[in-house]
């Protein structure tokens, strides 16, 4: 069996006394990678020989060692001890072992039979992916170890439910609430389960949030605030009528992340009236119309938003894109 890299630090760990019998079947030892087992063998003094074999190997003829293998040992006490000693068990370790004994009466056999287990290990996981709403996506995980290691999935929401996946997670037609961290996790019960992390960013075209209009004396300052969600973030513009506006005197226009704000230093009445938000992104674009108008008139506090259907719009903000005006 091909060697695998060993782990480290692991402690000794000893196994009930095996019984030298004929007729005694073959007694299993389960040890994880990297630790050291102590397979028990025991004799009296009517031995005239005993040895030590691996299938057909001949590992020790009484004190003599025949291996080649520094992780290999004997523990004896006495004349009464007989037991092997394997430091740093490794996958190809496994297997059978046998203590023979020569008495005057009959040959006696002892056989254990060896096994190693090892940790769960993620050996290749897929990287950060972003995609767009709608896509298909499939996020792999592939772990090894001894026994095969079970395979689970979560996205790290605030639920983080169990995924139905293993070795391979399918997401169809993925949604925006279904962008974040995904966890894989690799375990089998022989150590702490490995785990791997996954970030899937889902791009989607601007939605802008419940705007308000906003109401303002003659003299003050006049605020309307657009908010909008995007992924990537979305770029604003400001229209009055078919006017971009820009930054000028008595208007600032600020933006801050998935916000922009249109302040007015000094509102006059030709200042009243209807102003389109604009928030798009290379998926798409949206457009909301918000009011500035006089205490007193009555109208509604909520602005409208809706999808742009002027053309005069469309066309102005993908130029702006386009040539970053």
């Amino acid at each position: 069996m091909n060697k695998q890299p060993l782990s480290s630090g692991h402690s000794h760990r000893r196994f009930p006394v095996r019984s030298v019998d004929m007729q005694r079947a073959t007694d299993n030892i389960t040890i994880r990678q990297g630790d050291t087992a102590i397979i028990r063998c025991y004799v009296d003094d009517k031995v005239s020989r005993v040895a030590w074999l691996n299938r057909s190997n001949i590992i020790f003829a009484g004190q003599d060692k025949w291996s080649l293998d520094p992780r290999v040992d004997l523990v004896t006490k006495g004349q009464l001890e007989y037991s092997l000693r394997i430091q740093k068990v490794d996958v190809y370790d496994e297997g059978s072992y046998t203590c023979s004994i020569q008495t005057k009466q009959q040959p006696k056999t002892s056989q254990v039979y060896l096994i190693v287990q090892v940790p769960a290990s993620i050996y290749k996981v897929s990287e950060d992916i972003t995609v767009n709403e709608g896509s298909n996506v499939t996020l792999s995980c592939l772990a090894n170890g001894r026994p095969d290691p079970a395979i689970t999935w979560r996205l790290l929401n605030p639920s983080a439910e169990p995924l139905d996946g293993e070795e391979y997670l399918d997401i169809m037609g993925i949604m925006r609430n279904q962008a974040g961290r995904y966890e894989c996790k690799a375990s089998n019960d022989v150590a702490t389960p490995d785990v791997k992390y996954v970030n899937v960013v889902v791009n989607y075209p601007p939605t802008i949030k419940e705007p308000k209009n906003s109401e303002t004396p003659v003299g003050r300052m006049g605020t309307l605030q657009c908010d909008a969600t995007a992924v990537p973030t979305p770029e604003f513009e400001w229209y009055r009528d078919e006017k971009r506006l820009s930054n000028a005197q008595g208007i600032n226009i600020q933006i801050h992340g998935s916000t922009t704000l249109l302040m007015i230093a000094n509102v006059t009445e030709e200042d009243y009236g209807n102003y389109t938000c604009v928030a798009s992104n290379r998926l798409g674009i949206q457009n909301a119309s918000l009011f500035l108008y006089r205490p007193g008139t009555g109208r509604d506090t909520n602005g409208s938003a809706c999808v742009s259907q002027s053309l005069w719009l469309l066309l102005a903000s993908f130029a702006c894109l386009v040539f970053k005006c």
